[in-house]
């Protein structure tokens, strides 16, 4: 018989994990955010100690992520939100600093594992050296600038990537020690998906909701121009998140949305969401549509998922491999070149045949069950192992 492990046995084989991401706080309305908080969230449910280090100011009040501490780099001279280049220069010049502050919470909190959660934004790209015990981890969300990803991308000993799509992507800066380790789903609290009574009420009269950052590639803006004629209640939550393409450009794309919103008294158009009032948001709609024009992974469709409401997306990036294996994908994707009519259509179509839409409901809901964080926190621990 094998005896059980004593707390000895348990705190030995631990990983201290630093997730470094300098934009990151609670409640950020970007997937690299909520990616990296539900990471640490599984790893502090396999036992493992994790740590996120990041420069943007932090609330007030008891920690956002049970078990997870949450550590404050001192970087100079730039405020969220701010594009690359503004990072870059800052990064650049206080690089020296920022690899001393790294040292400084390996040391603390005993870290073997430093993961980079981006090339820039991650500090994939710092120069300084790590303890030869630390492994140093490249989490590539994105395909990183080609300035960061070099340097990045030589200093890594392994590197993982959200989907095959980026790791396609990376294949001419790097082919071995990548590996897939997909987003884990955050839920906390967990939310149970509507149950047949109320799935059903949704279906007939329920609004169709939209659910993203303020990025042109969103296709948000388009999707509004084209919402003239469609009859269903239509939400979105739009917000703004720490990095922009250039200064002002998120404002900028928020107030035209304003402006196309306000044409239409079927839609309507909010701000940011808690974290903890996405899933019971996006529950409670009868379809949520993903304008998205590229996605690397495609959280907000796994969220829906998560709480059993069907995602009506295009079929770019990771969308396809993330809703396909629902046997319904041919119900919920379409071209991109057939445009945002044809994402209404396919929603509207979907939302008159009640058995469709019951069996897509429960199939997106199995599979979203395959992102549990602690599972895809063991994943990353094997894949770097």
């Amino acid at each position: 018989m094998t005896p059980n492990p004593t707390a000895a046995d348990r705190a030995a084989s631990s990983h201290g994990v630093l997730l470094v991401l300098l934009s990151w706080a609670p409640d950020a309305p970007a997937g690299i955010e909520r990616a990296t908080a539900a990471l640490a969230v599984g790893l502090t449910q396999a036992g493992h100690r994790p740590v996120i280090a990041t420069a943007a100011t932090q609330p007030a009040g008891p920690a956002p992520l049970p078990g997870v501490a949450i550590e404050r780099l001192d970087l100079t001279g730039v405020t969220f939100p701010c594009n690359d280049a503004v990072l870059r220069h800052a990064v650049t010049w206080q690089d020296g600093s920022l690899a001393r502050q790294i040292g400084e919470l390996i040391t603390r909190h005993c870290i073997d594992t430093v993961l980079f959660t981006d090339a820039l934004w991650g500090l994939g790209r710092l120069r300084g050296h790590l303890p030869r015990h630390v492994r140093r981890v490249l989490a590539a969300h994105v395909r990183p600038a080609t300035l960061d990803a070099g340097p990045a991308m030589a200093r890594a000993h392994h590197v993982i990537v959200p989907s095959a799509v980026v790791r396609d992507e990376l294949a001419t800066w790097r082919s071995e020690n990548v590996t897939v380790v997909p987003n884990a789903l955050l839920a906390q609290p967990p939310i149970a998906p509507p149950g047949p009574d109320r799935r059903a009420e949704l279906r007939c009269g329920g609004p169709i909701r939209v659910l993203a950052r303020l990025g042109a590639e969103k296709g948000v803006a388009e999707l509004l121009e084209a919402a003239a004629g469609w009859d269903r209640p239509f939400e979105v939550a739009l917000a703004e998140a720490g990095f922009e393409d250039t200064t002002g450009s998120q404002a900028a794309l928020l107030e035209r949305c304003q402006a196309l919103a306000a044409r239409h008294a079927h839609v309507r158009l909010r701000g940011a969401l808690p974290w903890k009032e996405v899933l019971p948001w996006l529950a409670d709609a009868a379809a949520v549509i993903v304008p998205s024009h590229r996605e690397t992974f495609g959280l907000v469709a796994l969220e829906a998922m998560s709480v059993g409401t069907p995602v009506i997306a295009y079929r770019v990036g990771n969308l396809p491999a993330l809703i396909d294996p629902t046997r319904y994908g041919e119900h919920l994707l379409v071209p991109r070149d057939a445009g945002p009519d044809a994402l209404h259509e396919t929603a509207r179509t979907l939302l008159v045949d009640d058995i469709l839409y019951a069996a897509t409901t429960q199939a997106v809901y199995r599979r979203a069950m395959d992102f549990d964080p602690h599972r895809i926190a063991n994943l990353l621990l094997e894949a770097i192992s």
